[in-house]
C-alpha cells in the first residue's frame, strides 16, 4: 500500500512509471512531473482504465474513496467509465439548460405579435429583476426559495405591482421548461402568494350611477359650448362617453379609419394590436361630421403643438379638471369604459359578452378566444345606439 510520503516524494524520470496501491489502483508519474490516479478494471471481458484525478488536487485518501465507489458500481454490473461519461453528459446538459437560456427562448417565442411597449417592459423586468439572480441556475432546479430571492428585494421597495409581474414572468419561463421536458419539478410560483404582499389594484376613477353620469354629461356640454374651448377638445369630450374606447385610442383616431356612410370606425387596439370595429351611433356621426370642416391632416384630433402629431393624452383629464371633476377620485378619461361596462349591464341589461366584445376584450367561444372584429356586429350596433340614446336622456333630465 502507498503512503502519503510515497506519493509526495515520487520524482519524475525519463519515462513514466507506476506506483501501485492495493485493489488495482496506481499512481502514474509522468516525465513532466504530473501524478495521475488510475484504476485498472475489467468489464464484460475487456480491460479498461479509469482516470480518478490528479495529485495533489486529489489526495491518496480521496483516490481510494473514488476507487471503492467504482468497485461498488462494478459489483452492481455498471461500467464506472460509462457511468462517468453519463454523469458528465448530464452535467453538460444541465449547464446548457440554465434559467437564462430558457428565459431567452421563452421571450423570443412570447414577443411575437405583442405591442412594442409591452415587449420593452418585459425585457426590462428580465434584465433588471430576474436574470441577475437566476440566469446561471439550472432551470430544472429552481425552487420557491430561489424565486423569493428575486421577489423580496422588490417587495421591500413597495413595488407590489412589479412583484406580481415579475412572478408571472418567472412562472411563464418555468412552465415552458416543463412543457419542453427540461424540468420535472412543479412551478412554485402559484404557491408564493401566501408569503408575498398582495398588490391592491387601483382602478380608474369612474362614475357608475345615473345621477352622477347625468351631472358629468351636463358639465361636458357646458364646457364644450364655451367659446374658449377648442372644437377638438369639445368633440373629444362628447365622443369619449359614446365610444368608451381608451383615451389614447380616441386622440389618435385617423380620418381614413372612419366610414361615416357605414357609421363605423376601425382601429388597432393599443394593448393587443388587434383590429377593432366600433359601430357609430347617430350622435357620434353627427359630432364627427361637425369636425370635418376643421380637417387638415390624417388625425381627427390634431395637435396644436409642432412637436406632436395628435392631441396629448392628458388633454381629456385636464378638461375634466377644468370642469371641476376630481380625476383621481371621481372620474377620469379612462373611466368612461367602466361607466359603460357597468351601466350597460345594470341599466340597459345588455349581454355581458357583447359589452366585453365592444370593450375590445377577448370573448371565449367554442373556437377559443381568437378575436373576430365582426363578431356580435348587429348586437353591438343596436347596443351603441341604445347607449347614445340613454346618455341623451340622462343629459336632459332635471
Amino acid at each position: 500500500m502507498l503512503t502519503d510520503v510515497d506519493v509526495r516524494n515520487a520524482k519524475p524520470k525519463g519515462n513514466e512509471y507506476k506506483l501501485t496501491d492495493e485493489k488495482a489502483m496506481h499512481l502514474l508519474v509522468k516525465p513532466s512531473g504530473g501524478k495521475l490516479w488510475r484504476l485498472a478494471y475489467r468489464f464484460e471481458g475487456k480491460q479498461k482504465l479509469l482516470a480518478m484525478g490528479q495529485y495533489p488536487e486529489v489526495t491518496l485518501k480521496q483516490a481510494r474513496e473514488r476507487r471503492d465507489e467504482a468497485r461498488r458500481l462494478l459489483a452492481n454490473g455498471i461500467d464506472p467509465g460509462e457511468a462517468r461519461k453519463a454523469e458528465k453528459a448530464a452535467k453538460e446538459t444541465e449547464a446548457a439548460n440554465t434559467f437564462g437560456r430558457m428565459a431567452e427562448e421563452w421571450f423570443e417565442a412570447w414577443r411575437e405579435g405583442k405591442a412594442a411597449v409591452t415587449v420593452r417592459h418585459v425585457r426590462d423586468r428580465l434584465d433588471h429583476f430576474i436574470l441577475p439572480f437566476l440566469a446561471d441556475k439550472s432551470v430544472a432546479e429552481i425552487k420557491a426559495a430561489n424565486v423569493l430571492e428575486v421577489l423580496k428585494p422588490i417587495e421591500a421597495k413597495a413595488l407590489l405591482d412589479t412583484v406580481q409581474r415579475v412572478k408571472i414572468n418567472i412562472s411563464q419561463v418555468l412552465q415552458r421548461a416543463i412543457a419542453t421536458g427540461k424540468r420535472e419539478l412543479a412551478d412554485p410560483c402559484p404557491y408564493l402568494n401566501t408569503v408575498i404582499k398582495a398588490n391592491i389594484v387601483k382602478h380608474h376613477a369612474a362614475f357608475t350611477k345615473p345621477r352622477d353620469v347625468a351631472r358629468l354629461l351636463k358639465a361636458i356640454d357646458s364646457h364644450a359650448n364655451n367659446q374658449r374651448t377648442s372644437p377638438f377638445v369639445s368633440a373629444a369630450l362628447r365622443l369619449l362617453p359614446l365610444l368608451f374606447c381608451r383615451p389614447g385610442e380616441l386622440i389618435s383616431m385617423r380620418w381614413d379609419d372612419i366610414d361615416l356612410e357605414k357609421a363605423e370606425w376601425t382601429y388597432t387596439v393599443s394593448k393587443t394590436k388587434t383590429d377593432h370595429l366600433v359601430p357609430l351611433s347617430r350622435q357620434a356621426v353627427e359630432i364627427l361630421r361637425g369636425l370635418e370642416q376643421y380637417r387638415s391632416g390624417e388625425y381627427v384630433f390634431p395637435s396644436q403643438s409642432r412637436t406632436a402629431r395628435h392631441m396629448s393624452n392628458m388633454t381629456i383629464n385636464r378638461a375634466l379638471q377644468d370642469m371641476g371633476i376630481d380625476t383621481k377620485h371621481e372620474h377620469t378619461g379612462h373611466g368612461f369604459r367602466a361607466t359603460a361596462r357597468t351601466m350597460l349591464a345594470e341599466q340597459l341589461h345588455c349581454q355581458p359578452e357583447v359589452i366585453e366584445h365592444q370593450l375590445s376584450h377577448a370573448v371565449p367561444d367554442t373556437l377559443g378566444t381568437a378575436y373576430n372584429r365582426t363578431k356580435y356586429l348587429e348586437q353591438c350596433k343596436a347596443m351603441m345606439q341604445a347607449w347614445a340614446d340613454y346618455l341623451d336622456e340622462l343629459r336632459t333630465k332635471d
